[in-house]
């Protein structure tokens, strides 16, 4: 008779745990989401949850932003290896510093909670959102003009917000208030943050009560072998070699530079090497993304083509080999600025997806919108600071099987745009304008996603604006023949004496009482030929104001007689796409 192994796993029971895992990762989402007291995160939902291991390795995710969890990791083996050696049970840790502390950026502010269970660390209860201001030189902290991180708001290297079972650290919290422009936001946001890590806890720790802890320090162990044993069977799937690709942010400022980036994706049996040389140095300027957030939108994409059934945990990472040039702008050295670094996360995942579509080309979609545009708007209203921060989501490109999606977040930021209500009851704003952009989205067998736009009027006497956005000069771009999605664009003041922005605004604009900021995403990159779209896809397009008759002519060589209703003409349509296909 066979000898069974000493510890068998168990697979329903490894799933019943993992699941149980998940479950106290999303309540930590949802408490953060109801207590929260910034747009930014409670609407926007710009934050993430995990639950970590006593290593610091995540065995568990929320339902938040991909592009922050990835990054998790190395900002916990930062903590450990600083303050591991002096832990106690009721310590919280606090920090943001990408160079100090291996965050993110100045405005993700992280709160951690170790989990000790019979007097031994069992592992950490986390979260990070992004602060509605954290200080600096413009409002919402997401300079795009700053050329050193001095110069981007308040850095705080890893520190004790409780220690043990004493009371929260009066003079962090002094500190932080001073240095930010809306102290009850933020301090709101923050003590969400510590309810959330407090119920992440005592999730951890019932889960922990009813299996014993053998079992579950056994189990996590197996999590993470299972995770890594899906990925590596997925990428043996993947013909071997090495894929590349180069995209474009079009630069800042008024007088922009196109920023370089370049991928090479090497898939060798069951492991894969990511490649980022080639790709521009750092820049001065605040998008500057530091390698845990480059590392987290590697895997993020990677993540995307594995099974839904793979564990959000780190064992997945294992067979994965990210490698990016020190000094370059996925890998700055202090003090390079990286305020608005999210920008270029959104665009090494699309870089990632443009070299996987040579790869698997039946399973990754044409380019999306290109991940969030963030004005940030600093008023003072009724002597009163104000800060508002939206993140304006957004469209997927076309799938090989599908259009692509109209009014979602791109894959690495699940976040929302703030709803209207919430905006105009808070904010001397007016939404005026907000829907989707016709004839927008990149022609292909499949459509992209439809560009969203969204205008506000400041009812202020003042205002200061920033913004990063992108994809005006390099538009998202389409797979197996599609065609790119419209670009972006930002206007103030649409009419006759209108003002174009540029994509990444370097130097905040004034705006007075009665000015409209109107901004229009780009839409999203077509898949395969436009001259074999279905005409009857085409014309219910249309029906739906999705695009115009000019462009269904243009763009799809269909034929489309004015009426009520309007209707196909076969014949016209025929002989157009017959003379197209010549040319």
């Amino acid at each position: 008779m066979r000898k069974q192994p000493k510890h068998r796993i168990d697979p329903v029971l490894l799933e019943v745990i993992k699941n149980g895992l998940d479950t106290i990762a999303d309540e930590i989402a949802l408490i953060i989401m109801r207590t929260a007291y910034s747009a930014i995160v409670r609407d926007a939902m710009d934050y993430s949850t995990a639950i970590c291991d006593a290593q610091g390795r995540t065995v568990a995710q929320g339902l938040t932003t991909p592009l922050h969890l990835g990054s998790f990791f190395d900002a916990m083996q930062n903590l450990i290896r600083s303050h591991g050696k002096g832990l106690k049970p009721g310590d919280v840790f606090i920090f943001n510093d990408p160079y100090l502390a291996a965050g993110q950026h100045l405005p993700d502010i992280y709160v951690v909670k170790p989990i000790f269970i019979d007097a031994r660390l069992e592992g950490w209860s986390t979260t990070v959102a992004h602060h509605n201001d954290v200080g600096g030189i413009v409002p919402g902290s997401n300079s795009v003009g700053a050329t050193e991180i001095y110069q981007e708001g308040l850095r705080l290297p890893v520190l004790k917000l409780i220690e043990g079972k004493g009371a929260e650290n009066q003079i962090i919290l002094d500190i932080i208030a001073a240095n930010v422009r809306v102290p009850d936001k933020v301090l709101g946001d923050l003590r969400a943050q510590l309810a959330a890590c407090r119920a992440g806890e005592a999730g951890f720790v019932a889960l922990f009560r009813r299996y014993g802890a053998p079992t579950m320090r056994r189990y996590f162990e197996a999590l993470h072998d299972y995770a890594e044993r899906l990925a590596r069977t997925t990428f043996a799937e993947i013909p071997d070699g090495t894929y590349r690709f180069v995209t474009h942010i079009d630069g800042f400022g008024e007088t922009p530079e196109p920023i370089r980036f370049e991928v090479a994706v090497t898939f060798r049996g069951d492991e894969v090497e990511i490649d980022l040389e080639g790709t521009s140095k750092q820049v001065k300027a605040g998008i500057n993304a530091p390698l845990p957030f480059t590392k987290a939108a590697c895997y993020a994409a990677l993540r995307s083509i594995l099974g839904t059934d793979v564990p959000n945990c780190q064992g997945f990472t294992r067979p994965i080999t990210v490698r990016a040039p020190l000094g370059s702008i996925v890998n700055p050295i202090e003090p390079g600025a990286c305020g608005a670094r999210g920008i270029t996360g959104f665009r090494v995942m699309d870089c990632m997806f443009g070299a996987l579509a040579q790869a698997i080309p039946d399973r990754v979609p044409a380019d999306s919108n290109g991940g969030a545009s963030i004005p940030s708007f600093g008023i003072r209203h009724e002597g009163k600071p104000m800060v508002f921060v939206e993140t304006i989501m957004g469209n997927w490109g076309a799938a090989p099987t599908h259009d692509g999606q109209d009014g979602v977040a791109h894959m690495g930021a699940n976040q929302s745009n703030v709803p209207i209500e919430m905006i105009e009851a808070e904010y001397p704003l007016r939404v005026e304008r907000y829907g989707l952009v016709a004839d927008s989205g990149g022609p292909g067998r499949h459509r992209g996603g439809l560009g969203i736009e969204r205008s506000f009027r400041l009812l202020a006497d003042e205002a200061t604006l920033t913004l990063r956005s992108d994809k005006r000069r390099f538009p998202p771009f389409g797979c197996q023949g599609g065609k790119s999605g419209a670009p972006c664009m930002t206007i103030i003041n649409p009419g006759a004496e209108h003002r174009t922005l540029p994509v990444l605004v370097t130097d905040p604009v004034t705006l007075k009482r009665g000015d409209v900021f109107h901004h229009r995403l780009a839409g999203g990159g077509g898949y395969g030929d436009p001259l074999t779209r279905d005409p009857a896809q085409v014309l219910q397009d249309l029906l739906l104001d999705k695009i115009t008759i000019g462009h269904a002519r243009a763009a799809y060589g269909v034929v489309i007689i004015a009426g009520t209703p309007p209707r196909l003409d076969p014949a016209a349509t025929h002989a157009l796409r017959a003379g197209s296909a010549k040319a």
